[in-house]
């Protein structure tokens, strides 16, 4: 069975099983192994767990934030 495996900050459970859905359906056509065939794991890492430009990420999104509010 082929593994589909996406490190991501946590989400909702909507778009979770819209990121199995559309994920699963990407790889199926690409492939042409049958959608049924794809197992996904989706794998939910805090933001403040995350680092992104030697920053955490948590620290990343609220000053992006207050950024735009200027």
């Amino acid at each position: 069975m082929p593994v589909i495996t996406l490190a991501i900050s946590p989400q909702s459970t909507k778009v979770k099983e819209q990121l199995i859905a559309r994920l699963t359906a990407a790889a199926a056509e690409a492939t042409g192994i049958p959608a049924a065939k794809f197992v996904v794991f989706i794998d939910e890492t805090p933001r403040e767990n995350i680092g992104v430009g030697g920053m955490p990420l948590d620290q990343l999104v609220a000053q992006q934030a207050a950024d735009d509010k200027q």
